[in-house]
């Protein structure tokens, strides 16, 4: 069970880093890009449309929205094309390290926003 669930996650990764590839080819539909677009966004932002600390509906929205997205946006790229950056994505995460500077400069942005928010509640306080 556990295996499955492991290929599972696996698979959603390579999936989304598919789409990733492919969003950036011209030859993408434009509505098909524009549903790329928004489920890797949403797939690699930390802010969930349902919070997670919510008890089941928090998860619902990673189990079922994801999901749903990453499965709209192979129905509309071109199967040719699909194959291609499906290869191309299982190429390359086989030989990527992880990029903790990329990783660093994310929680750094996320770090000021909140910053940012929080002068701003401050400032309206007083």
């Amino acid at each position: 069970m556990l295996r499955k669930w492991k290929e599972l996650v696996r698979k959603l990764k390579e999936d989304i880093f598919t789409l990733y590839l492919a969003s950036q080819d011209p030859r993408i539909p434009f509505a098909a890009k524009v549903v790329m677009v928004i489920t890797v966004a949403y797939a690699f932002s930390p802010i969930d449309l349902i919070p997670d600390f919510i008890p089941l509906l928090g998860y619902l929205d990673d189990l079922l929205i994801l999901p749903l997205g990453i499965w709209l946006s192979i129905k509309l790229v071109p199967q040719r094309l699909l194959d291609h950056y499906r290869k191309l994505a299982k190429e390359q995460m086989h030989e990527r390290k992880p990029n903790y500077v990329m990783a660093a400069v994310i929680v750094i942005v996320w770090l000021l926003i909140g910053y940012w928010m929080y002068q701003a509640y401050m400032n309206r306080i007083d």
